[in-house]
């Protein structure tokens, strides 16, 4: 299904007021609930070629670009689901493809580049097993490997009367460079950067919630580029670091 999501980078200061405007509308995503500060952590792997060629997709302005990445969520456990993302922009438009497996079994995917028996799969959801697949072929035929660990807090609501209009607040943004598998949990050596600013994403599928407008106008906010994967390379320097094409040569998972 394609997705809309509007992006703004906001002051820190402005938090409270925006949470007071929008919950006359929006009530706590259940999976934030009970979390100390009504948030839950994302963790996210990114994948690129040698060239960066999804970076320049995005920097360059290209329409049709995509990103490949493996999140989790929250702190480390071997029965935790993980999933395989695939998230392509169409000008405006969104559309992620989607597959999942537990934590232990993604570190053998990897090891061992076979997703036979690993796939979670369901009637329910019966394209996770081609989703996981299309994730595999663009790793694999394109020779992608992890470029940078993204990690952040996210603090999520959902409009009240239609689930598939979502507001979310991603604080704390943090990254790694150039990290393995294995080590998706581990943050104690990120680096900071929008320091005293959040983004906000407002993801809907067909319209612009119109009470949101009043809203943004109040605080002055202004829809704007906010990609998290080149703001964390760009504060990372890696592009710039690169002196060869072949910079993967050897490098593990």
């Amino acid at each position: 299904m394609l997705r809309y999501e509007y992006k703004y980078i906001i002051p820190l200061w402005k938090i409270n007021e925006l949470r007071r405007l929008i919950l006359p509308y929006m009530n706590l995503d259940k999976y934030a609930e009970g979390r100390d500060g009504n948030q839950y952590t994302v963790k996210s792997i990114y994948f690129d070629s040698p060239s960066f060629d999804f970076y320049f997709e995005k920097v360059e302005g290209i329409k049709n670009r995509k990103k490949v990445r493996l999140r989790a969520y929250n702190c480390e456990d071997p029965e935790n689901s993980v999933f395989f993302e695939i998230k392509r922009k169409f000008n405006i438009p969104i559309l992620k493809h989607r597959a999942s497996t537990k934590y232990k079994h993604a570190k053998e995917i990897f090891a061992d580049n076979k997703i036979n028996g690993y796939i979670i799969n369901s009637k329910q959801f019966p394209e996770l097993e081609d989703n996981s697949k299309r994730f595999f072929y663009q790793v694999f035929s394109k020779k992608l490997k992890p470029v940078i660990l993204i990690i952040y807090e996210r603090e999520p609501y959902l409009f009240k009367f239609d689930k598939t209009i979502r507001v979310t607040f991603d604080k704390n943004l943090r990254s790694i460079p150039f990290p393995e598998i294995d080590k998706i949990y581990h943050d104690d050596k990120a680096k900071n950067i929008l320091q005293n600013y959040f983004i906000m994403e407002v993801k809907f599928n067909d319209i612009f919630p119109s009470w949101m407008k009043p809203v943004i106008g109040k605080l002055g906010l202004r829809k704007q580029a906010a990609s998290k994967y080149t703001m964390c390379l760009d504060s990372q320097n890696i592009v710039n670091k690169l002196k060869k094409p072949d910079i993967f040569i050897n490098s593990k998972w």
